[in-house]
């Protein structure tokens, strides 16, 4: 008969199935672990070139709450990490988006100490045309370290412009409206955190497990 040979292939063929699909969920598994793993570390590096090392007395991306307020930090929502040490705040670590870029949005990484100057400010990605608005990565220029140690009352609000403007940060040639841009998303997000104040603070952390959006 031929039925049982066919029923023993349909069988081997199943357990082979049911086997591949076990391969690739584990491996999806481990792949997903391991990437998790690499964006944490990346992440955390990041935080250390804005906010010194032997301040960061936490978990910073555990330590995370979410806000909201697209007119001041450009996206819908924006991810807040809390830096601490021995309990007491030091740092808050914002990722703003810059929503009017020459070529498009620009992602930032912004420190504000608890003193309310700024740590310092990153790009972690955009769109600017290379050879222009590419300096303000601080791979090619230092233009961007410049916010280091700055407040809302160092310049004063008057003063958080490009030059042209009649502020005091400098424009690059042939590219103004990328650092007009960034000046005023680092000066809005300066002023976000000081109208928000000690709440950012004490908010509960997101729980974890709940990845950033």
């Amino acid at each position: 008969m031929k039925v049982l040979p066919v029923l023993i292939s349909g069988l081997v063929l199943g357990a082979f199935a049911v086997v591949g699909v076990a391969l690739v969920a584990v491996t999806h598994a481990s792949t997903a672990e391991r990437i998790a793993a690499n964006d944490r570390m990346t992440m955390l590096r990041k935080l250390q070139a804005i906010v010194p090392a032997e301040q960061i007395g936490n978990d910073p991306i555990a330590d995370r709450i979410d806000v909201q307020d697209q007119k001041m930090l450009g996206a819908p929502n924006t991810q807040v990490y809390r830096v601490r040490k021995d309990g007491e705040a030091v740092a808050l670590v914002l990722n703003p988006v810059v929503p009017d870029g020459y070529a498009g949005p620009i992602k930032l990484l912004v420190s504000v100490m608890k003193d309310g100057s700024l740590g310092g400010v990153r790009v972690i990605s955009h769109h600017e045309t290379p050879g222009l608005g590419d300096k303000i990565e601080e791979t090619r220029t230092d233009w961007v370290l410049g916010f280091a140690g700055k407040s809302l009352d160092n310049p004063s609000e008057g003063q958080w412009k490009v030059k042209r403007d009649g502020g005091v940060y400098d424009q690059f040639t042939g590219a103004t409206i990328t650092p007009r841009s960034i000046v005023k998303a680092v000066a809005n997000t300066l002023r976000y955190v000081k109208a928000q104040g000690e709440q950012l603070y004490t908010q509960p952390a997101v729980p974890a497990g709940k990845g950033a959006s």
